[in-house]
């Protein structure tokens, strides 16, 4: 069982959504230090004055992780101020629904920045520190679609399938270094946020509601789990993709759940929720 108590706990995109959550019930959970990476300055400052209860425990830093000279100053000086990170949950992320054919070079360029190569780096950076100590725990935030496609997300998903593969494989490295360090794959659905504002849930498979999902990758972490997938009809993925033919997977989530008609009606993000 993983602890949060005493513990230094960063929070990529930890000044909204579900990362903002996370950070707020790691405080709750007994973590000694909250430190913060967004975009949002107005977001972060707002963070600290709402939870007046935490303000000199959390640690708030402008951070672009799509940009690796910024992972590699900010890094540096929160390992200066504050020692190793315990648990580092890689949150941040974009997503831009279109077709691939529609996507900009600069869209394309943008989601793999951050979403696949802001995430390998923020670890890297802070990496050394927890093998020195041996112990800490990593927690991916991947997708559900990192284990199926889906029309109108091809770049997002193709993000979200590195990370799911990275993170697993980092996984075996470091439990082959020592079982003390962790990492924890989290694969959930559509959360209600204003990341996927306009998108139709899949049948049997509902939004996920933003408190629900944290309280849930809390839990994970503490319990030491691999990989949490939400809703139940995630977990099933695996299983139906690994037993149908491909057509009939199609005609099964795209026929008849819906899975592939989801995107349709997207409108993404028109505020900071």
């Amino acid at each position: 069982m993983s602890s949060f108590n005493n513990k230094t706990v960063l929070v990529t995109g930890g000044a909204s959504g579900i990362g903002r959550l996370m950070g707020i019930k790691a405080l709750e959970a007994g973590a000694a230090n909250l430190v913060v990476w967004d975009i949002d300055e107005q977001a972060m400052q707002a963070l600290k004055h709402e939870q007046k209860a935490y303000t000199d425990h959390i640690h708030t830093f402008h951070v672009d992780i799509s940009d690796p000279q910024q992972i590699e100053k900010s890094s540096q000086e929160v390992l200066n101020r504050l020692g190793t990170i315990d648990i580092l949950v890689n949150n941040a992320g974009v997503v831009t629904g279109k077709e691939f054919s529609k996507q900009s070079k600069e869209e394309i360029q943008q989601t793999i920045d951050i979403n696949i190569a802001g995430v390998m780096h923020t670890t890297h950076a802070f990496l050394p520190a927890m093998i020195e100590q041996q112990s800490g725990h990593i927690v991916n935030i991947s997708s559900a679609i990192s284990l199926m496609a889906n029309p109108g997300m091809s770049v997002y998903a193709g993000s979200k399938w590195a990370v799911t593969g990275w993170s697993e494989s980092l996984r075996l490295e470091l439990e082959a270094i020592n079982k003390n360090l962790r990492v924890t794959t989290v694969q959930p659905s559509y959360i209600n946020t204003g990341m996927f504002e306009g998108v139709k849930a899949p049948l049997l498979t509902p939004m996920l509601e933003p408190n629900a999902i944290a309280e849930a990758i809390i839990k994970a972490v503490k319990k030491n789990k691999i990989v949490l997938r939400k809703p139940f009809m995630v977990k099933l993925t695996p299983f139906l993709k690994g037993i149908l033919p491909g057509r009939l997977f199609d005609f099964i989530a795209g026929r008849l759940f819906k899975v592939y008609a989801s995107m349709n009606s997207f409108k993404g993000r028109t505020s900071n929720d």
